[in-house]
């Protein structure tokens, strides 16, 4: 075989080395473009690379077509330029494409597939990819499930300060699924992504110090991490804080220290996080928050208001909301007082289990013609049929 002159190889790595940092100066100024909100110029720079088979590129304009950035939003191009980058080993890639089978983003739902990318993204190291292959072991979804797998991935990623990996290990160290149960071990995890504002994780942390569990019970600390997780617009600690003011004596003194108000200015705490939390859909606390109207507890009483947030609760299903509502038709508080109505609320609500359903039930019936329980229990199933809207 004849020699290739050292001259000549020379030349070849040099054009591979101007190659390359041509299409490193050409991405650039894609990235330039992008940041200038020139999506035009950073589309046509990153197609003409990607077309060459740059990965960072493919990549980018996978991000493009995903979220519609510059072009109309079409999630089968963004799995095709997913899948070229993929394919050459782009871990965000990869991961991004796990995302797309998993949620069924453009393709077909599958989570087979979803899970064969995230492991080849996860096994680079990319602990987004990492957090979502823990999630598959530990829900059984594309792969067998395992609680320890599900476990040996939250922590890859929670080394990498992955605040969503860190909440998820603490959950796994709090019930004990698949690792020997460690409340001690649960609230380190959980203080690693509270500490990082991550809301889930400080609720968690606030009802440790609530509890006890794997740290001193210390109710200042409850308070703090609630209020946390609260100001980060968590409705489920929104409302457990509206909870801890409304009932706990120890929090209304705390609160009395801190501003000079007495146990009282804690209900009024009570319903601005309940009203916080109603607003975002949550149901207990929009039954709650009617409780609060009803009894005139930390602001003015006013019965409207309470059925219209027992009624928001009783079309969620909740099922004490329906209780409540019922009894403002028993009563007539704030609506035409009918029997038929709070049978037919006390039914939907005893159908669940509810035992103060049950036995409201059994009272109003007493009171009622054979003809007005037929005509109430016929009112149930056509609310139930309407999935308890409008009723």
């Amino acid at each position: 075989m004849r020699n290739i002159p050292s001259t000549l190889i020379f030349v070849i790595v040099l054009l591979i080395f101007c190659s390359g940092s041509s299409h490193a100066a050409n991405f650039s100024k894609g990235l330039e473009a992008y940041d200038a909100k020139d999506f035009v110029t950073a589309r046509r720079i990153w197609r003409e690379l990607a077309e060459q088979g740059h990965a960072n590129a493919q990549m980018n304009l996978g991000l493009m077509y995903d979220y519609g950035k510059g072009v109309k939003k079409n999630h089968k191009k963004a799995i095709r330029w997913y899948s070229r980058a993929a394919e050459q080993g782009h871990a965000n890639a990869q991961n991004n494409l796990g995302v797309m089978y998993d949620i069924g983003k453009g393709v077909e739902q599958d989570y087979i597939e979803a899970a064969k990318w995230y492991r080849e993204a996860a096994e680079q190291g990319n602990a987004n990819a990492q957090v979502k292959l823990g999630l598959m072991h530990y829900e059984g979804k594309g792969v067998t499930q395992s609680h320890l797998e599900a476990s040996k991935w939250y922590h890859k990623a929670a080394e990498q300060m992955h605040a969503g990996a860190q909440y998820n290990l603490g959950k796994v160290y709090q019930t004990g699924q698949g690792i020997k149960q460690d409340h001690n071990k649960a609230a380190k995890w959980y203080r690693k992504a509270a500490e990082q504002g991550y809301a889930p994780a400080q609720l968690s942390l606030g009802l440790m110090y609530k509890k006890g569990d794997g740290v001193t019970k210390n109710h200042k600390e409850a308070l703090e991490w609630h209020r946390k997780a609260a100001d980060s617009g968590l409705p489920l600690a929104q409302y457990n804080l509206g909870l801890m003011y409304r009932h706990r004596k120890d929090l209304g003194f705390m609160y009395k220290q801190e501003k000079g108000l007495g146990v009282n200015q804690g209900k009024k705490e009570a319903v601005k996080w309940y009203s916080k939390a109603a607003l975002q859909g949550l149901a207990k606390a929009q039954n709650n928050l009617g409780v609060m109207y009803a009894k005139g507890e930390g602001v003015s009483q006013d019965k409207k208001e309470a059925v219209k947030w027992y009624r928001k609760a009783a079309e969620q299903g909740y099922a004490p909301a329906q209780v409540n509502l019922g009894l403002m038709y028993y009563t007539g508080d704030a609506v035409i007082k009918d029997n038929i109505y709070a049978h037919m609320w006390w039914n939907i609500s005893a159908s669940t289990g509810n035992v103060n359903a049950m036995k409201n039930m059994d009272i109003v019936a007493k009171t009622m013609t054979n003809a007005d329980i037929s005509t109430a229990k016929e009112l149930k199933q056509e609310c139930v049929k309407k999935k308890f809207k409008g009723c």
